[in-house]
C-alpha cells in the first residue's frame, strides 16, 4: 500500500470513529450542506452550532429562504459575523429556485455558479452530500497536507495553491468514500493537527508525517505574511425617548451593509465633540461620553467611541426595546447599546 493510500484509509477510519456530533450531520441534503458551509466560513464551529438549528427552523427549505426578506435573514444570522455570507446565501437560494427547480445542484461546476460558492464549498457539498470525488482545500486541509509532505511555503502563494489542490484531487480520487475522507480531513485539522500544539500522540498518520520526522511540525505551514490593519474611528451617539432608541440603517455596501446602528460619524481619527455635532446628520442638544472599546476584524481595527445624546429631531426609526432583538444588528453595535445602558 502506498503512503498516500495509507493516508486516505487512516483519515477515513479515524473520522468514522471520531466525528463530532454536529446538527448539520443529522440529515445530509444539498440545502443543509449549503447553509452549514456558508456559516462555517471563518467562524468557529461552536458558534455555528448555536445558530444553525434556529436558522433551519425559520428557513427549512430553499424556497423558504428564497422567499424571505433580507432583513429577516440578517436577523437570524446575528452572532456569526461576516454578514455578506448571509446575503450571498440568500441570493443563492433565489438562483436555485430560478435555475434548478428548488434543488441544490450536485455537480461542482453547477454549485460554483451560485453566488458565494467557490471551489472549496462546491467540493465540500458535492463530495459530502452527493458522493462526488471532488477535492476541497481550506486552512485546515492545507495545514494537514503541508505537514504530511513537509511543504514549506505559505498558503497564500500561487505555487502553494497549485500544489495543495493537485494533492487534494489525487487523494480524494483514491478514497472509496470521498465525502467521508474530505470531511475527515477538515475535522482532523480542526481537532488534532491544529495550528498550535497539535496532538501528534493521537495522530493516525504520525509515522508517515514528514514534518514530524524532520522535527518541523511547529514550523509548517509557513505563516502567512502579516496583514496591514487599518484603523478607523466610529463615534456612535445613542439617542433615546422612553423605551425607544433612534436607529439608522447603514449603506447598502461596505462593512455591516444594510444593518442597523445608532447615528454614527466615521473618521480616520478620534473627533472632538464639536466635530461630532457638526458631522452628525441631526442636531444634538446634549452629548456625553459613555466610554470606548475596540472591535478587531481581519483587516480593520475599529475604535468605537460611545456617547449618549438628546435631540428634538423626530425623523428616523425609533425602535422599542422589545423590538431591538429582531433588528438586524452586528454584535459590535449591540455592544454600543450595552455601553450606553440600553
Amino acid at each position: 500500500m502506498s503512503r498516500r493510500d495509507a493516508f486516505v484509509k487512516a483519515i477515513t477510519a479515524w473520522f468514522e470513529h471520531e466525528a463530532r456530533d454536529l446538527p448539520w450531520r443529522y440529515q445530509r441534503t444539498g440545502y443543509t450542506g449549503l447553509v452549514s458551509e456558508a456559516m462555517l466560513q471563518q467562524t468557529q464551529v461552536a458558534r455555528v452550532v448555536e445558530r444553525f438549528t434556529a436558522f433551519m427552523a425559520r428557513f427549512p427549505t430553499v424556497a423558504a429562504l428564497a422567499d424571505a426578506n433580507e432583513q429577516d435573514v440578517l436577523a437570524l444570522w446575528q452572532g456569526l459575523g461576516y454578514y455578506r455570507r448571509a446575503r450571498l446565501l440568500h441570493a443563492a437560494a433565489k438562483q436555485i429556485m430560478a435555475d434548478h427547480g428548488g434543488q441544490v445542484p450536485a455537480s461542482p461546476d453547477a454549485l460554483q455558479s451560485l453566488p458565494g460558492v467557490g471551489r472549496y464549498t462546491a467540493g465540500a457539498i458535492a463530495s459530502i452530500v452527493f458522493g462526488a470525488a471532488a477535492p476541497i482545500v481550506d486552512g485546515n486541509v492545507f495545514r494537514v497536507l503541508a505537514r504530511f509532505d513537509a511543504f514549506d511555503a505559505p498558503m497564500t502563494e500561487s505555487e502553494s495553491q497549485r500544489w495543495v489542490w493537485s494533492l487534494a484531487e489525487t487523494l480524494v480520487a483514491i478514497a472509496h468514500q470521498p465525502g467521508t475522507f474530505n470531511e475527515g480531513l477538515m475535522e482532523f485539522g480542526a481537532t488534532v493537527c491544529t495550528p498550535k500544539s497539535p496532538a501528534c500522540d493521537r495522530c493516525p498518520v504520525d509515522r508517515s508525517c514528514r514534518a514530524r520526522q524532520l522535527g518541523q511540525v511547529d514550523a509548517i505551514p509557513v505563516p502567512k505574511p502579516r496583514i496591514t490593519v487599518q484603523d478607523t474611528h466610529h463615534h456612535a451617539v445613542v439617542i433615546t425617548r422612553g423605551d425607544r432608541t433612534l436607529m439608522i440603517q447603514r449603506p447598502a455596501s461596505g462593512m455591516w451593509s444594510n444593518m442597523w446602528e445608532p447615528p454614527t460619524v466615521e473618521a480616520a481619527q478620534s473627533l472632538s465633540d464639536e466635530d461630532i455635532r457638526a458631522q452628525l446628520a441631526l442636531p444634538l442638544l446634549k452629548l456625553s461620553s459613555c466610554g470606548e472599546y475596540v472591535h478587531q476584524t481581519t483587516h480593520r481595527r475599529v475604535v468605537f467611541h460611545v456617547f449618549r445624546g438628546t435631540t428634538r429631531a423626530r425623523r428616523g426609526r425609533w425602535v422599542a426595546d422589545s423590538d431591538m432583538a429582531s433588528l438586524p444588528m452586528s454584535n459590535a453595535h449591540r455592544r454600543v447599546l450595552d455601553l450606553a445602558g440600553r
